[in-house]
């Protein structure tokens, strides 16, 4: 057994006197804190954590409602027209149009399981104004300095397809807790 140490300790001296030939201690040590920087930023990262709706939600499901109205319950804190009465439903963009890539959240009330749901609300972008079915409900809205939890902005700015607005969805995201 001696000699297998003897081999290991000779490698492990090899390639440490190696390295300590090529990197400086400087880069070495500034390596190291940036691996720690960055190990320590992982949990910061976006990570979806909520259960699925379709698993989560007890009971049958149901999404009690008409979608063309203000009133569907998944509209609890939307503002602008609503992509139901424009050629797309309460969760898809209409065709030849875009999700914007940021997007506001709200949080509804389902009467029909008696959960709350996060609700993510989209712009979808690259027409001009639908026109139909207007809804500026603002429950829960925050001020602008809150955009995540604010309606009033073009959430287009951020598209691919430029900044014109069209209509708006009501996605489900997960359950709130």
């Amino acid at each position: 057994m001696p000699d297998r140490r003897s081999s290991i300790d000779a490698r492990v001296e090899r390639l440490a006197r190696d390295m300590a030939q090529r990197v400086s201690r400087r880069s070495f040590i500034g390596s190291i804190g940036a691996l720690l920087c960055g190990a320590a930023s992982v949990p910061l990262l976006p990570v979806a954590r909520g259960e699925s709706p379709a698993r989560a939600s007890p009971g049958t499901g149901a999404d009690p409602g008409d979608p063309q109205t203000c009133e569907y319950w998944r509209h609890c804190a939307i503002d602008g027209f609503l992509c139901a009465c424009c050629g797309g439903s309460a969760h898809s963009c209409p065709p030849g149009t875009e999700p914007s890539a940021i997007t506001w959240v709200g949080t509804c009330h389902n009467p029909a399981d008696g959960h709350d749901y996060i609700i993510s609300y989209n712009d979808c972008c690259g027409k001009s104004e639908c026109g139909r079915c207007l809804c500026n409900r603002n429950e829960d809205d925050k001020p602008l300095y809150m955009p995540f939890k604010s309606n009033d902005y073009n959430w287009c700015a951020g598209s691919k397809v430029g900044i014109s607005y069209h209509c708006s969805t009501a996605r489900i995201v997960g359950i709130a807790k």
